[in-house]
């Protein structure tokens, strides 16, 4: 599970707080969608939780374990993939898994059977060999996942995921995410898009200025604002 107390950041000498005081507690086996306006604090809060920008206050756990005091312990059990995908242009796409691999310490066999098996899900196979300069946008975006799911991580975490997928990738990307929660897995994502949210997540939370201003379940949401309509 995830678990974010009291998170706030603040960048520079501004005195605007980027996240104010978030806390949320994401459940095993649950897919939970983190929503909110451009500049509202999403990027920022994925960022503290994964250990890549250090909270000003508050502290982040991966079951259990505080990213900020144990990061290794906690990264091991976390995958991540940002909202850009920054990865080796010079080397090739086989190239940068095998090394996610190695990070992770994935035996030969293991990693092959799903380097195979991702690579093809994603439909970038025969691009494996091809330097990743090469890649588009959308190409880049499927060669992260797959290394991010190299791992079968405890906690997946996301960063706008579908932005630059074709629809039968996001469409399988949606069905690993279930069934990562069907197996008691976590998983967090932000996204822009409503419908997406709705019909996936169990539940939601809605950040605005970098406060927390809704959370729950889709019926939770719908009956604290007196809507019986859709997300958006």
């Amino acid at each position: 599970m995830l678990k974010l107390e009291g998170l706030s950041k603040s960048y520079g000498k501004s005195k605007v707080k980027a996240v104010n005081n978030v806390d949320l507690e994401v459940k095993s086996g649950e897919i939970f969608g983190f929503l909110g306006p451009n500049g509202a604090g999403k990027t920022t809060t994925i960022k503290m939780v994964v250990g890549l920008l250090k909270p000003d206050e508050g502290r982040v756990f991966v079951n259990g374990t505080n990213v900020w005091e144990d990061p290794l312990t906690a990264k091991e059990q976390i995958s991540y993939v940002p909202d850009n995908p920054e990865i080796y242009d010079r080397l090739r796409g086989i190239e940068y898994l095998n090394f996610i691999a190695d990070m992770y310490g994935i035996d030969k066999g293991s990693r092959k059977e799903k380097i195979d098996y991702y690579s093809k899900l994603f439909n970038i196979e025969n691009a494996l060999s091809d330097i990743i300069s090469s890649y588009s946008h959308g190409m880049k975006q499927k060669l992260v996942l797959t290394s991010a799911l190299l791992s079968d991580p405890d906690v997946f975490i996301l960063d706008e995921p579908m932005v630059g997928l074709d629809p039968k990738s996001s469409f399988n990307l949606k069905e690993i995410m279930r069934k990562m929660c069907d197996e008691g897995k976590t998983v967090f994502f932000s996204t822009h898009v409503m419908e997406v949210a709705e019909k996936l997540c169990d539940r939601i939370a809605i950040i605005n200025n970098g406060k927390i201003i809704a959370h729950g379940t889709m019926e939770e949401l719908r009956a604290s604002a007196q809507e019986k309509e859709s997300l958006e």
